[in-house]
Order: structure tokens, then sequence, then C-alpha cells
């Protein structure tokens, strides 16, 4: 009945096996570690997604915003954004931290307010299966205080209607990068890890964009980072 009833809800594979064992059941559910053998079929799948995205960048992320893996694009293309400059934001590779820290690539997003809010409102709404993740909370928390991020995103009103695609304008120097994501998730997963994964590809938005993608990826020089 436990299972049932969480099916109907569309409850995730993590908080079924909470529920299961409030019941006084065992958990139904596997966390596999995504290095682990038995999601080697796995691997594969999101390494070829993630090359087939080349030469533009796509990154797979789980449900607290860490960065899982990346592909060659997105290793370029952000290596490319730091160059001379001070290290990343501190702890694990977070989309949030990324986005937010003054050390990460917002000093390069021309809409950087604009990407922000949509960020928040993200994180805010968006939980595997409508479930809160208390870490992705606690690094929206965190990043929300870095300096000079306006006051007013601790209080957007996330029920209001989103637009159905945000761009990102990156800018470095005399170049320009335009893009838009789209986020996959794996479909009937039978694992909790799997189920948390995200992988988020970005598309150019325009031919300068595309162009000036395929240039770096034929640079040996960023190639080499």
């Amino acid at each position: 009945m436990v299972l049932k009833l969480a099916d109907v809800l569309e409850v995730p594979l993590r908080e079924r096996n909470t529920l299961l064992l409030s019941a006084g059941f065992s958990p139904e559910y596997p966390e596999s570690a995504l290095d682990e053998p038995a999601l080697a079929a796995v691997r594969t799948a999101l390494d070829t997604i993630l090359a087939q995205q080349e030469p533009f960048p796509a990154l797979v992320m789980d449900r607290s915003w860490d960065i899982r893996s990346t592909n060659a694009a997105a290793r370029r293309f952000f290596a490319f954004l730091d160059d001379g400059k001070p290290e990343g934001p501190p702890g694990p590779a977070n989309v949030l931290r990324r986005m937010f820290h003054p050390d990460g690539v917002r000093r390069h997003v021309a809409n950087w307010p604009e990407v922000a809010e949509a960020l928040v409102r993200r994180a805010r709404r968006e939980a595997v299966g409508g479930v809160t993740d208390e870490r992705a909370q606690r690094i929206l928390e965190e990043v929300l205080d870095y300096p000079g991020v306006p006051a007013n995103l601790r209080s957007l009103d996330v029920t209001a209607p989103v637009l159905p695609i945000v761009p990102i304008r990156y800018v470095y120097g005399d170049q320009r990068f335009d893009y838009f994501s789209t986020v996959t998730t794996l479909g009937t997963p039978q694992d909790v890890t799997l189920q948390e994964l995200r992988i988020e590809c970005f598309f150019p938005m325009n031919d300068e964009t595309r162009s000036a993608a395929r240039q770096l990826a034929a640079d040996p020089q960023t190639s080499e980072r």
C-alpha cells in the first residue's frame, strides 16, 4: 500500500525508501555510487549524450546541483572563461556556486540578474518529484549571501509564471556566447542515484555562438586545458 500510494503521488525513490522505513519495512530501491560496476551501462549512456553535444557544453548534476560529469566542451569553455583569474568558488563544483560566487562565471554573464532570478526560482521549485532537497536549499541560502547578490532574490514569488527559455549571455573580451539549455532526466530509473541525475545541455542561440564554440574546439591551446 505504501508503494502504491507513493506511485500515485509520484514520490521520488529516496523518499519512498524513507516512507517504507517509517512503516516498518526495508527499503525497496538501491542507492548506488555512480562509479559502481552495476551502473557501467548508465555511465556509458551519459558519456555518449555528453559527447554528442560537442562542441557545445553539457554537464550531469545531481539534485543538490553538484556537477558529476561534463563533456570536453564544458571543460574547455569554462577554462577559457577562467583564464588568468582566481580559482573558482570553494567546495565541490556546484552550478549554483559557480553562477553566484564573485569568482565564478557570474562576472562573465551579461544578463546575470535575469539568469540569477531564473535559477533561484528553479532551485525553489524544481526538486526531484516535488520534494525539497535540504542540501540544495542550504547551498541556495549560502549563495544568496554572497557579495553583490540582490536581497530581493530571497523573496521571489516562485509561483509566478516563468519564461520557457531563459538565455544566458556570456561575454569574455570581445567574444560573446549566447546559449539556452535543456534539462533531461533518466526515464523509469529503479535506483535512487539515477533518478536524481539531471543532464543539462547548452544550445547556441545564433550563428555567432555556434562559430565561436567551434573555434574554441579547434584551438589547440583551449583543447589542452
